[in-house]
């Protein structure tokens, strides 16, 4: 184990210094700097190695993660790394864009900070790559096996990786230019540089996964023409249906949804897009929707020199420790203040939009009540409407679940939260045809999606021959701590 005393040695949380907001606004690179080792193996050294380790149950991947701190404070930062990767395909993506579950049930955490467990693992992955141990497992032999995943986000990524080191001929199609889904398109720079997707799809090709970009089933080939090329499907299409706001005035010029004004964003930040039609500078902003990806655009206008940046919130403000209803180890709803938030602008919660403003057929302001709570829900107080100055007003309010297939060779049916119906082990009615990620189990965390990629794998493995040996950390049906 780690210093059996560190936790009594080391109380203090340490984190890695972010870059000054001046210099950081100035770019679109990460907003962290690299932790310094040194630090990294101190709070290492602060995990307990507990009994009953609650931070593999707050992980759906079920990560190592005792193991790994115990390598990391003898400094065997090479055999960590092993560790790390046997449960995830892409710590480097979970280490950036996950909330920290596992942190959340930190056995630590119950009288002291946490371990900073996302601080570890993408330690231990930025020097496994600075140091040229991250290579390329082609498999040994080949199945004759083919396998296509539809979506090359997390859940897609991780299901052609396992497939294609079983020895199975994966293609990965995808819609978009380039592989990656929302880790590309979707996450600024500044919390996950596109270096380090191209890096791992560097990886996955490498292995052997073939990637077709710039189709899109159902349009481009149908899914009756896919089923007979493949002998099994994974769909992975992700949940990007986004929830409306309908409202008076939603149809005024200037009212977007956050994914496209992000896309647009990160194309014009890798270069493949000259300017972006939804560029924030100059302009006040409003963002309506208090999660991560309201954050990301929070951030994003910033860099775009946007005059202001409103961000509302319809509920109350989240208490800054544990309430009663989520004690230890349940991940908790916590008051957070992301870089994004560093970076200047308002934040309102109570806040509920009442109608969209406009003038000359362009949205101009806001009006906005306070929100109050009846027997019906949420609703706004009366006499509390006033008007917030908006000329850009992004919809950040989450997903509904993934589009719908409107094609007679895949009629997958959508179940309760919206997402495709699946049997526990992913498997649909369809023979061959599994579904895996957020396309499954509606909008979710990027670390479930990884999670049920590796498992959709080794049910698509068993199914194509009769047994696996791929491992499966969650089932369809699992949830988190609640």
């Amino acid at each position: 184990m780690a210093d059996p005393r560190g936790f009594l040695k080391v109380r203090e949380r340490e984190l890695a210094p972010k870059r000054p907001v001046p210099i950081r606004l100035q770019d679109w690179r990460e907003v962290v700097d690299p932790a310094d080792p040194t630090v990294v193996a101190r709070q290492a050294s602060r995990c307990m190695d507990c009994g009953v380790a609650f931070c593999h149950q707050g992980c759906p991947l079920g990560n190592l993660i005792p193991e790994w701190n115990d390598l990391v404070w003898r400094g065997r930062e090479r055999e960590a790394l092993d560790r790390l990767h046997q449960t995830n395909n892409f710590p480097e993506f979970t280490g950036r864009a996950c909330p920290a579950p596992c942190e959340s049930a930190c056995v630590l955490g119950i009288n002291q900070p946490a371990v900073t467990i996302k601080q570890v693992e993408n330690s231990i992955i930025d020097q496994g790559f600075a140091n040229g141990w991250v290579e390329p497992r082609p498999p040994e032999r080949l199945t004759g096996k083919t396998v296509a995943v539809v979506g090359s986000g997390p859940a897609g990524l991780a299901a052609a990786q396992q497939l294609t080191r079983a020895g199975h001929t994966v293609a990965v199609y995808e819609r978009d230019e380039e592989p990656g889904g929302l880790l590309r398109f979707g996450i600024p720079d500044f919390k996950l540089e596109k270096a380090l997707v191209e890096r791992r799809v560097a990886q996955l090709k490498a292995e052997g996964t073939r990637f077709r970009t710039g189709i899109e089933i159902g349009r481009d080939m149908s899914w009756t023409e896919l089923r007979r090329r493949f002998d099994a499907v994974i769909v992975a299409t992700g949940a990007t249906v986004p929830r409306e706001l309908s409202l008076p005035g939603r149809d005024l010029d200037g009212i977007m949804y956050a994914m496209p004004y992000l896309s647009a964003a990160n194309r014009v930040s890798s270069g493949s897009l000259e300017a972006t039609p939804f560029d924030a500078a100059g302009r006040h902003v409003v963002v309506i929707g208090g999660g991560d990806t309201g954050a990301d655009c929070i951030g994003t206008a910033h860099r775009q020199g946007a005059a202001s940046v409103t961000n509302l919130a319809i509920g109350r403000r989240p208490g800054e420790t544990r309430g009663d209803a989520e004690p230890w180890p349940v991940h908790p709803k916590l008051f957070e203040v992301t870089s994004s938030h560093e970076e200047g602008g308002e934040r309102r919660y109570l806040a509920s939009t009442v109608e969209f403003v406009g003038d000359g057929g362009s949205v101009r302001a806001l009006r906005v009540a306070e929100t109050g709570f009846t027997e019906r829900g949420r609703e706004p107080i009366p006499g509390t409407e006033h008007l917030i100055d908006a000329d850009l007003v992004l919809i950040a309010m989450g997903f509904s679940g993934p589009e719908p297939i409107e094609d007679p060779g895949l009629a997958l049916p959508h179940g309760r939260r919206g997402a495709f119906e699946r049997r526990r082990d992913y498997s649909t009615s369809l023979p061959g045809v599994f579904v895996a990620g957020d396309a499954g189990r509606g909008q979710s965390l990027i670390v479930w999606a990884i999670a049920e990629g590796r498992a959709a794998a080794a049910s698509a493995d068993a199914y194509l021959t009769g047994e696996t040996v791929l491992p499966a950390p969650v089932t369809a049906h699992d949830r988190a701590f609640a």
